[in-house]
């Protein structure tokens, strides 16, 4: 199973960049997050027109979350009920079986600061994620694919100079959440091929942050030990500007191979 995750920061700005992945990359299933669409407003007849239809949680404002697979594959009992999430009014969560394994596409809130209300909704949310992952990582293979809004470790920031105190994605007790997730039988596929170094995904729009190598490793693919990965790259190209010159997502995609059994 090739998988693709993908924070596009508004699916209508980054329509064609979708259809240009999907051109290249083929994927079995991708992962969207940060849709910014309301239901009636989702680009079905686009993505159909590629080869593709998708499953989709819109709310119409900054979230947003999709599950896309090619014509003919089907996405089994699709749900966007997280028990416990403190937000239920956003689409944040959406899972469902594509080839016998369960996939989710997640877009963990980004806490803001740690005084504020956002940061304890973030942490409610990852500890809601953990009990459901742990329910689905126990009923089969599964992979929860998203913008989690968390740099694992120091490698995963350029500098942890440039988070002060009360700055978020980099405190102990993010870190401790995807920990927990990980502790229900999950591994980080770009840490199982990539142990250590740069494998940023996201990079500030400000400052050349691009440019100069300032990005975080924040958009992950936590999956089943039972899953055999066999490939991780973070697509790069798709994080600058092309000849058309419109404006990419701050996120580049991160494309996954699985085998079926590890």
């Amino acid at each position: 199973m090739r998988l693709v995750t993908w924070n596009v920061n508004s699916l209508k700005a980054r329509l064609p960049r979708v259809l240009e992945l999907l051109e290249a990359f083929r994927p079995d299933v991708l992962c969207l997050q940060e849709t910014k669409l309301a239901a009636e407003a989702f680009p079905h007849d686009g993505l159909a027109a590629a080869g593709y239809r998708a499953v989709e949680a819109s709310e119409g404002r900054w979230n947003g979350v999709a599950l896309v697979v090619p014509d003919g594959v089907e996405v089994v009992d699709p749900s966007p009920e997280l028990p416990g999430n403190p937000v239920p009014d956003e689409a944040r969560w959406l899972e469902g079986t594509v080839g016998g394994v369960r996939v989710v596409s997640v877009y963990v809130p980004n806490g803001r600061a740690v005084d504020d209300p956002w940061y304890p909704r973030k942490l409610a949310f990852l500890a809601a994620m953990r009990d459901r992952v742990a329910d689905l990582a126990a009923a089969g293979p599964v992979v929860v694919a998203g913008d989690y809004n968390v740099a694992p470790t120091d490698a995963d920031v350029w500098d942890l100079a440039a988070f002060p105190p009360g700055s978020t994605h980099v405190t102990p007790a993010e870190r401790d959440a995807v920990d927990a997730l990980l502790a229900v039988g999950l591994r980080d596929a770009q840490r199982v091929v990539r142990p250590e170094g740069e494998a940023y995904t996201w990079w500030d729009y400000r400052g050349g942050s691009f440019h100069r190598g300032h990005g975080l490793r924040i958009d992950l693919v936590l999956a089943s030990a039972v899953l055999g990965v066999e490939a991780v790259e973070v697509a790069r190209e798709l994080r600058k500007q092309n000849a058309a010159g419109d404006k990419p997502s701050d996120h580049a995609p991160v494309v996954v191979d699985l085998a079926g059994t590890a």
